[in-house]
């Protein structure tokens, strides 16, 4: 077993959530009403991305004793964007900027050599946006990790 197909994001408001990633470039598939989506897929390459309302994704998880919800700190993941050039970085914070993202750290120049920042979507997840000049992407346009 090593493959991972679908990353779920319980999301406090899931209408509002489908509103900002379709705003920063996501395409949706839309189960339900799209005032009150029931859930939503991301029709992006490589690994799928998931809303799902964060309460109904804890009750999935053991309905009748379901963990305790985040109250907010940093749940210890993050979610990462690999760009193509310093330009496509600033490009995507240049767009959730647009849409009122908070914005975590400005791209900047990494000591990996690299350049990147972080934004929060509207439930506080933390997504990196970086870009690495010996990055190298398959067909698909995902980052290659070599040995």
């Amino acid at each position: 077993m090593n493959r991972i197909n679908l990353i779920a994001l319980g999301v406090k408001d899931i209408a509002a959530s489908l509103k900002f990633y379709r705003e920063i470039g996501f395409e949706a598939s839309v189960r339900g009403p799209e005032e009150a989506p029931v859930i939503v897929f991301f029709k992006n390459q490589g690994t799928k991305l998931e809303l799902y309302p964060l309460e109904l994704l804890a009750k999935d998880i053991n309905e009748e004793n379901p963990p305790a919800l985040s109250t907010g700190g940093f749940p210890g993941i993050t979610l990462a964007y690999n760009a193509k050039s310093e330009e496509e970085v600033d490009g995507i914070f240049h767009r959730v900027k647009e849409v009122g993202a908070e914005i975590a750290k400005e791209p900047k120049k990494t000591d990996w050599g690299g350049y990147s920042g972080y934004f929060r979507d509207p439930d506080g997840y933390y997504w990196e946006v970086a870009y690495g000049a010996d990055w190298k992407f398959d067909e698909n346009d995902m980052l290659i990790i070599e040995d």
